[in-house]
């Protein structure tokens, strides 16, 4: 199976700005995480409660670094994001995501970021 890679980006853009509904919905049984501040296996339900109104980012930006399918149901997406939380606060990352294709369609089984801090953005 060959991802539509507009349909997973579409996928990726909601998990930024979504709600706990979504998640629900598009998350797997359970997905493993990696932030600084959090790294584990998460359940469908304790990821989709991360998706509070306070959280949530705007004026996002997403610029594809690769796509691999690794096999016919697994697909990795790696891009770097910009966007603002509602507070006003820039965050830049690396992220990585992975999904895993069932019966309902395309979950997210793995998720991680990478902050890009204004050091490292000198450096380059």
């Amino acid at each position: 199976m060959t991802v539509n890679r507009d349909e997973l980006l579409e996928l990726e853009r909601e998990f930024w700005t979504g709600n706990q509904e979504f998640f629900a919905e598009n998350a797997d049984r359970e997905c493993l995480v990696a932030f600084p501040e959090m790294a584990g296996v998460m359940s469908n339900a304790e990821l989709a409660a991360t998706a509070t109104k306070p959280r949530r980012w705007r004026n996002l930006e997403m610029k594809v670094q690769g796509i691999v399918e690794p096999g016919s149901d697994i697909v990795m997406l790696t891009y770097e994001a910009k966007a603002i939380r509602e507070d006003g606060e820039p965050y830049q990352a690396l992220v990585s995501t992975g999904y895993v294709h069932r019966l309902q369609g395309w979950k997210m089984m793995f998720h991680a970021q990478t902050p890009i801090t204004q050091a490292a953005q000198t450096k380059s």
